[in-house]
Order: structure tokens, then sequence, then C-alpha cells
């Protein structure tokens, strides 16, 4: 494991992010997606009710300030179960699973799904190695998004990302214009291909929402978008840049994976994706 940067501070960089990027919608996206959100045991509980892509409830950051043991967990499930939510995932760094894990999940219903990739890396690295690279790259200019943008680049993150365009591009673009988020956009001949925000959390600086629509695929734009956010995580006073991506499986090759270590980010540590479903009610 790279103890670059500790679990602890690894998980709590993404749950900030997540905890804002969801808590912040606009209310009537709020209410038309049935979200909801709370902090348990140091981490936090995302739950969106109404969420055809199965993505946006999650449960997560836990382990930083105390044991992860099967009473948080009831609890987190219980919050799952009071708001209705079908399916949730409980993302949590392998250091901080307790060793009666798989009782746990048997008794919450939770099982093993994919898994991600944690990296870490010190801004100085990374910045370095962005300026080694051989740059701009063809026909893609990145910038920081200006208000005026922000709906378009809304709309490209979820296009980009394979979502439903309806309530998840406002969603969004709602944070391009927030306190504490700093977007950016990749350009191609005029139009915003490209997407990539930041959010700061202490001295460490989570890359967030970073994908390129498939026209503007391999020019370099998705590594373009993660220097111009690694030389605004400096030029903001961090000393560490975290993102994550899912792991490569045999045969597969995660492009976005390679791009990140190109730049100087390192592997953490593989996190699984733990699935959560209600239990059938006993008859």
């Amino acid at each position: 494991m790279n103890t670059l940067v500790p679990p602890s501070v690894a998980e709590q960089s993404e749950a900030e992010a997540l905890f804002r990027f969801e808590t912040a919608a606009p209310e009537p996206i709020r209410t038309a997606l049935g979200m909801n959100a709370t902090r348990i045991g140091g981490g936090v509980v995302l739950s969106m009710r109404n969420d055809p892509t199965r993505f946006w409830s999650k449960a997560l950051g836990f382990g930083t300030t105390g044991p992860v043991t099967a009473e948080l967990i009831h609890e987190v499930c219980d919050f799952y179960r009071a708001e209705g939510t079908p399916q949730a995932v409980l993302q949590i760094a392998p250091a901080f699973l307790p060793a009666d894990w798989e009782a746990i999940c048997e008794s919450e219903g939770i099982t093993a799904g994919s898994s991600w990739v944690k990296l870490v890396g010190t801004t100085e690295d990374v910045v370095a190695r962005a300026d080694a690279l051989e740059m701009p790259p063809a026909g893609i200019t990145v910038a920081p998004v200006e208000p005026d943008h922000a709906a378009d680049w809304g709309t490209v993150l979820v296009r980009a990302f394979g979502m439903p365009e309806e309530h998840y591009a406002q969603l969004s673009a709602s944070t391009a214009t927030q306190p504490g988020w700093h977007p950016f956009a990749a350009w191609l001949d005029g139009e915003i291909v490209g997407t990539g925000t930041l959010h700061v959390h202490g001295d460490t600086a989570q890359m967030f929402a970073g994908a390129v629509l498939p026209h503007a695929r391999n020019r370099g734009g998705q590594t373009a978008l993660l220097a111009a956010r690694a030389r605004a995580a400096r030029d903001l006073g961090c000393r560490f840049v975290v993102a994550e991506t899912g792991t490569e499986t045999p045969g597969t090759r995660n492009p976005s994976l390679h791009n990140m270590l190109r730049l100087g980010l390192q592997v953490a540590y593989e996190r699984p994706n733990w699935n959560w479903q209600p239990l059938p009610e006993a008859a």
C-alpha cells in the first residue's frame, strides 16, 4: 500500500467532495431525484432514491475517526431503509474493514462488486510531470469554466459519463459556480468536449468529474484537464492530489488510470465497492 497520503486523508477528501456535490444541489433537483444525506461515524451517507444510474447513493469516509463496526453499518443501512433507497454502495478502504466484515455483510445484505483504484500524488510531482509533457494536446485547449458556460459544462459532464441529461446536467452545473469548486473545461473547435473539477479539503485537492466526449478522445484532453487542475491545486496551496478510477480487469485497459499514472499519481490501494440492497422482509 502506498503511504504517501494516509487512507484516512484520501477517504475524507473524496467523501467531502461527494457530500458537497450532492447536498448543494438546487432544491427542485433534490426533490425530483429523492436526495438526502447525513453524516454517520465520521463518514457521509448519500441517498438518491430516484436514480436510474444507480451511482449516486453512496456511503464512504468511514474508519477515519473511529472503527467500522456492525453497529455503524447497521445505522448506515437503517438510513437507506428509512429513505426507501433501492440500492447503495459502501466504499471503505481495505485498511478499515473489520475482522467480522463477512458477518456484517451477511447480516445487512451487502455483497462485493467491482473495485476502484485510489491514487495519490504530491502536487509538486504532478505539476512537474505535467510541465515535462508535450503540451498543448492536439486541437484541445483547457481553461477555467466561466459562469455563463456552467450549463453547457454540466451537460457535457453527464453526457461524457453516459448519464441522463434531465436533472443530472443541472445538478452538475450548479457546482460550477459554488465556492470551493474549481471547474475546468476542455474545448475543441469552439465547443466544450471535456470536464473536470477540483475540490479542496485541507491541504488535499480532490480530482472530480474528469471525462471527455467520445468524439474528442485520444487527443490528450483528459491529461490536459488533470494537469490544469494540478496547477490550480498548487496555486491554492495544496500539498497532495487524490483521484479515483476503475480497476483494470483481465483483458481490459482503463485509459484514465494510465493518464493519472503518466502524471505521477501512484496507486495507494484498490477499494471494493460493496453493494447494499434491502433484504426481503421475513414472512
